[in-house]
């Protein structure tokens, strides 16, 4: 299966982010790398999540449903 590398950032608090989009970005890339998965694209933006419309998440979505791709990797906050 392939898979988009998918980091975010959001705008609204930055106390609240844990990780950059570079860190997220190298992480993720580390996992796929030991994982033998297969990356079609990477892709990021800074944008809050509480309002719709965050168009580089759409656009993936668009992408996987037309097979491009069959999964997401993307890092989750845990705190």
């Amino acid at each position: 299966m392939k898979y988009f590398i998918y980091t975010r950032k959001s705008t609204e608090r930055a106390e609240r982010q844990v990780m950059s989009l570079e860190s997220q970005l190298s992480e993720l890339k580390e996992f796929a790398a030991k994982e033998k998965l297969e990356i079609v694209a990477s892709l990021s933006e800074a944008q809050t999540a509480k309002e719709p419309g965050r168009k580089i998440f759409a656009e993936m979505l668009d992408r996987i449903c037309a097979g491009e791709a069959g999964g997401i990797l993307a890092c989750i906050r845990t705190d």
